[in-house]
């Protein structure tokens, strides 16, 4: 279960096959140096936007192909400068809705990574995880709620499914660290 482009799929910035690819927060893949190039024509002061879908861009991953291959000199100056680049963008504070927004990539990535017995999250993140998960279904499904069911209905349901977004947020947030670490520290 690597995580690697489409295979049908071209690069929006050279419109070749990828080289080193690099997946966003907004979940499109790069060539790894032409997003960074795309960084570096804009303002390396700031991070640059998804050529395909104008989001800001906060968060790189390299896919597992171009980690793997971190010993050849232009792969490692490319892990390098997206480390750099996430070191600088990936910690900001980012709003509200670019949380609500990357949510469905973290989580897809997130559940991948815990149904493959290849991957090594660290055991107290996979147990904050299985907590997290464990306390919001335990509240969900039990009769005491802040806005009850039996009285107010439908308009019942608003605080579990506020507590299933809090919860989701937090796994998003959670899972965006343990990416940040690996992508954004040493490998």
């Amino acid at each position: 279960m690597a995580y690697t482009p489409p295979t049908d799929d071209i690069c929006a910035v050279c419109h070749d096959n990828f080289r080193l690819p690099c997946q966003a927060n907004c979940s499109h893949w790069f060539c790894g140096d032409c997003i960074l190039r795309v960084w570096r024509h804009t303002s390396a002061l700031q991070p640059c936007k998804c050529p395909i879908c104008r989001r800001v861009v906060t968060l790189l991953i390299p896919s597992e192909s171009t980690t793997r291959q971190r010993h050849e000199p232009q792969v490692s100056q490319v892990l390098e400068d997206v480390q750099r680049y996430n070191r600088l963008f990936g910690g900001d504070s980012v709003s509200l809705l670019q949380r609500i927004r990357d949510m469905p990539l973290l989580i897809r990535r997130l559940l991948r990574e815990l149904m493959d017995p290849q991957r090594s999250l660290p055991l107290v993140f996979r147990a904050r995880i299985f907590i997290s998960m464990f306390v919001s279904v335990l509240y969900v499904l039990s009769p005491i709620d802040i806005l009850p069911e039996a009285i107010l209905g439908v308009i019942g349901l608003l605080d579990d499914a506020l507590i299933v977004l809090v919860v989701l947020l937090h796994l998003a947030a959670m899972y965006r660290s343990a990416l940040l670490y690996r992508h954004g520290g040493s490998y």
